[in-house]
């Protein structure tokens, strides 16, 4: 009867490890009925290896990056989860960065751990959990809102494009989540930067915005939705044979939408033409640099056709 209940236990707890990327908390050896003495036990015949306080590999001792993060979670206790640049990296949307691993704990705590930071957050919603590889995480929305509160501009928005690439969230859908987590201290410098890449005007607000843009850049009036080489372009310079066409929704671009814009470009080029594009958020709001640039284009341009 005793050997029967031990295979049990032993194979309940292997079965346990299995999931958790081979490590279990000792407080869920205990439920499993294992008492202290038998823990020890299995310590010294190097059945169990202690990672972490209260944590053990189970088999063999060497720690993956998935060990580690899965034994840093048990080490919390209940209710924790991988967080901030932790999660981010288990996500693949950026590097962990630092050595310490990022865990938040879903209670008041003053808990200290080696190797991990620990941030107690007792209003964590459960919506903003999830699990990655069994491993239990903060939904990519709340890790995106998280990592923008760490992370520079630059790689906040490359954090954006990899879970944009990788189908975890697009940026419309991620958008229009932030309007449930006011005044969160990511979430302005995430709007920041998806206002000016989703932002989109209508047709005849671009043309209506675009035309000062063109004259203040000493260009004529431009021809608008003129078909060039085979394709209808935002404005036309024939003069200068220049094409400038504008992007709406720069992040959500499918893989067709891409090569098609390359096709066209490309189309542009081999006809002796230059194509530039600006975004509808330039033309709106950066209307300055979207000057200079045509100016600069337009001087090499008509240098080049004087040569």
């Amino acid at each position: 009867m005793s050997e029967g209940r031990d295979y049990k236990r032993s194979r309940e707890a292997w079965e346990l490890a299995g999931r958790q990327h081979g490590v279990v908390a000792r407080r869920q050896l205990l439920a499993l009925g294992f008492n202290a003495r038998e823990i020890e036990h299995r310590v010294a015949r190097g059945r169990l290896h202690l990672v972490m306080r209260g944590v053990y590999a189970v088999g063999w001792p060497r720690l993956t990056r998935e060990r580690r993060w899965m034994a840093a979670v048990l080490a919390c206790g209940d209710g924790a989860v991988l967080s901030h640049r932790s999660a981010a990296a288990l996500s693949k949307i950026a590097n962990e960065g630092r050595g310490q691993i990022d865990v938040s704990v879903r209670r008041r705590t003053r808990l200290r751990r080696p190797g991990i930071r620990v941030r107690a957050r007792h209003s964590l919603r459960e919506a903003d959990v999830s699990c990655r590889d069994g491993i239990p995480v903060t939904g990519i929305v709340r890790t995106l809102i998280d990592v923008a509160t760490e992370l520079n501009p630059m790689a906040t928005e490359r954090a954006v494009n990899e879970a944009d690439k990788l189908d975890l969230v697009d940026p419309e859908a991620l958008r229009s989540a932030l309007e449930d987590y006011e005044r969160e201290p990511g979430v302005r410098p995430l709007r920041t930067i998806l206002d000016a890449r989703t932002f989109r005007l209508s047709d005849s607000d671009l043309e209506i915005l675009f035309r000062p843009i063109a004259a203040g850049a000493g260009l004529p009036p431009p021809i608008t939705k003129q078909v060039v080489n085979g394709f209808q372009v935002d404005f036309f310079f024939p003069g200068l044979g220049l094409v400038v066409e504008t992007d709406g929704l720069r992040y959500h671009r499918t893989p067709s939408a891409q090569a098609r814009d390359a096709r066209r470009d490309r189309a542009h080029l081999l006809a002796g033409m230059t194509p530039l594009r600006f975004t509808h958020y330039e033309v709106k709001y950066e209307a300055s640099k979207v000057i200079q640039a045509l100016r600069r284009a337009a001087a090499l341009l008509r240098k080049r056709s004087e040569s």
